[in-house]
């Protein structure tokens, strides 16, 4: 089945979301904590990668901010949802750009972004609370963006090498 058309498209996005979502649902209610704050795996990234480069960047950065408004407002409230927007917007914005590069591997581009997402929540976080201190805790996110961000890229080219190409809007 191909789809071709641009109410194709936005099917196949609207079921990105919608997997995106239950994989940030399954993380909500795993006991997978680290017991650092904001420190997670980020399964939903998965069905982020696999857009950017089956699909675009715009679908992408469709299926990422719908991802993150609905489940930030279901799970993490108001301020966990503004700090995953600004997270996933810069995450993907980098993630974009280096894959375009050509010269990094989806393991690569996705553990960049796992940095870039921390990074962009950290921002976030010291401009709300006006204290440049909360970057005492950078090298505890960027050791976690760049684990997280490997194993999803791994998890990513796996799946993306098993996924039928004509599932995905062009």
């Amino acid at each position: 089945m191909q789809w071709h058309s641009r109410t194709g498209r936005i099917a196949v996005s609207a079921m990105f979301a919608a997997l995106a979502l239950i994989f940030s649902y399954i993380e909500a209610i795993l006991p997978l904590s680290t017991g650092i704050p904001g420190v997670k795996l980020g399964i939903a990234n998965l069905v982020v990668i696999l857009a950017l480069y089956n699909m675009n960047f715009r679908y992408a950065m469709g299926i990422n901010v719908i991802r993150i408004l609905v489940a930030g407002l279901l799970f993490n409230g108001l301020f966990g949802a503004l700090y995953s927007l600004a997270g996933g917007v810069v995450s993907l914005t980098v993630m974009w750009l280096l894959k375009r590069t050509g010269l990094f591997s989806m393991a690569g581009v996705s553990m960049a972004g796992g940095v870039a997402h921390n990074m962009g929540q950290l921002l976030v976080a010291s401009a709300l609370v006006s204290n440049l201190k909360m970057f005492v805790y950078l090298p505890v996110l960027m050791f976690s963006g760049i684990a997280a961000g490997i194993l999803i890229g791994i998890t990513a080219s796996v799946v993306n090498g098993r996924v039928p190409k004509d599932v995905f809007a062009k």
